[in-house]
């Protein structure tokens, strides 16, 4: 369905601007990183052949350079040429925050307070795709789900690094749908993986959006629509657990390196929660959207 001109963005204020945005695409076939503007992309990869993606950029803390370079440069790919890929090709971890917000607590309605520490699964990369793209329904359930988030790319490796330094090793940020086949999450009695991990269930992007400064993600609002109509909104200020406690937890127990991604949460309202459920089918349009980030849009489809 075509979604309403007043549901397409949240207004832009001063403290949340629109800012430099550098995204992974492919045309004909072939891959490339460039940056993204009103009326399409300026290719860049021709440009840094020691950074042959952007997972390398990041690697390499390379992000304004690569930015830089698209200064007084003509877009060499329109809209409509190209498509949208995931943003980083092939990191080592995504790591996913679960239950993250005070409603989404008491969505559960078992009785009990957030918990002390933060619920934690990891999804593979395959199971994500890019911006105006399907989500894709597996043939073996029809309880295809919704689920936005930010998403936080680590820049600056480590362990056990402690939450008054978190933001000094994030690189850049991006938004997720972490679609999740509800029914699959209860195949076990201790994991989600499966659930998770469907190929192409979930989507990210469309862009990175360089970090610089702390006020990009302690007080973002978050939206879900669902065919324009709007499911989550809540803010990041709003966390149970905030995201340099994430950074902080997660590498306690595992080392941190350039590339990692950090699915930081989703707020009440995904279509589970729902009397009936509201699952996701085929024809829906889902558009995930942070403040100053962006909008991350899918339709869905059927395995074929």
């Amino acid at each position: 369905p075509e979604v309403p001109a007043d549901h397409r963005a949240l207004k832009q204020t001063e403290r949340h601007p629109m800012t430099a945005k550098l995204a992974t695409c492919s045309h004909n076939g072939a891959v490339f990183y460039g940056a993204v503007r009103d009326t399409g992309v300026v290719d860049l990869s021709a440009a840094f052949p020691q950074w042959p993606d952007l997972l390398s950029v990041v690697k390499a803390g390379a992000l304004e350079t690569v930015l830089a370079a698209a200064e007084g440069k003509d877009v060499s790919h329109a809209n409509g040429s190209f498509r949208y890929e995931i943003p980083l090709q092939g990191p080592e971890k995504i790591v996913c925050v679960g239950v993250n917000f005070p409603d989404r607590n008491a969505e559960y309605k078992d009785g009990k307070d957030a918990p002390d520490n933060m619920s934690l699964f990891v999804r593979f990369p395959r199971s994500f795709t890019g911006n105006d793209r399907p989500l894709i329904r597996p043939k073996v359930s029809d309880k295809l789900d919704y689920e936005g988030e930010i998403a936080i790319v680590i820049g600056t490796g480590g362990r056990h690094i402690p939450e008054t330094d978190a933001y000094d090793h994030i690189a850049a940020i991006t938004l997720c749908n972490e679609g999740t086949l509800r029914d699959w999450v209860r195949h076990a009695k201790f994991n989600v993986t499966q659930g998770k991990n469907f190929d192409r269930s979930g989507a990210m992007g469309p862009w990175l959006v360089p970090f610089t400064d702390r006020s990009q993600l302690e007080d973002v609002r978050l939206v879900t629509r669902v065919n324009g109509e709007v499911r989550q909104d809540d803010r990041t200020s709003r966390m149970l657990f905030p995201i340099p406690r994430q950074i902080a937890y997660i590498s306690t127990f595992t080392t941190l390196v350039p590339g990692d991604i950090i699915v930081t949460g989703t707020p009440t309202g995904a279509g589970a929660r729902f009397d009936p459920p509201r699952y996701l089918v085929p024809g829906d349009v889902i558009e995930v959207e942070g403040e100053g980030i962006g909008i991350l849009r899918n339709t869905v489809e059927d395995e074929t």
